[in-house]
């Protein structure tokens, strides 16, 4: 899909593949544990068979010498007021890839793709404390003062 390059590494962001669930396996786990969330094998299960097989989330990629070193899942979802919005729900990069615009790239890519498939807003979340990705969005996104609340159905 892209691929994105500079004077120290060659990145490129594709349809996340069969052959990378072990790999995807230890960043989705990675990134759960940095939200300080457990799941049990069987949703890892859930999760990486709609990525390949649903239509209805997305995985993208970031490969590094072929190999994985980062993953975003987005859907695609109405709005009340508007008819098709891309929600980016999940974004990790491995710590030995960071800093060198994979995070960036994915965000691009997956923006590239809302505006194929007539988005008219790509939006993601993420903690107040998570000070290093907000270094990042504050720079490519625009923060909207909204704060997310969760009420506990069980």
């Amino acid at each position: 899909m892209a691929k994105i390059k500079n004077e120290q590494i060659e990145i490129e962001i594709a349809p996340l593949k069969a052959d990378d669930r072990s790999r995807w396996n230890v960043l989705a786990r990675s990134y759960k544990a940095f939200y300080e969330t457990e799941l049990p094998d069987k949703s890892y299960d859930e999760v990486w068979e709609c990525l390949l097989n649903d239509h209805e989330i997305f995985g993208l990629g970031a490969y590094l010498q072929g190999n994985l070193v980062g993953f975003t899942h987005f859907l695609f979802h109405r709005i009340i007021w508007m008819e098709k919005a891309c929600y980016l729900q999940d974004l990790f990069v491995d710590e030995t890839a960071r800093g060198y615009g994979v995070a960036r790239a994915l965000i691009e890519q997956v923006a590239q793709f809302a505006l194929e498939h007539d988005s008219t807003k790509l939006y993601w979340q993420t903690r107040y404390d998570n000070t290093t990705a907000r270094a990042l969005y504050d720079k490519i996104a625009n923060h909207n003062g909204f704060i997310r609340y969760d009420y506990p159905l069980n």
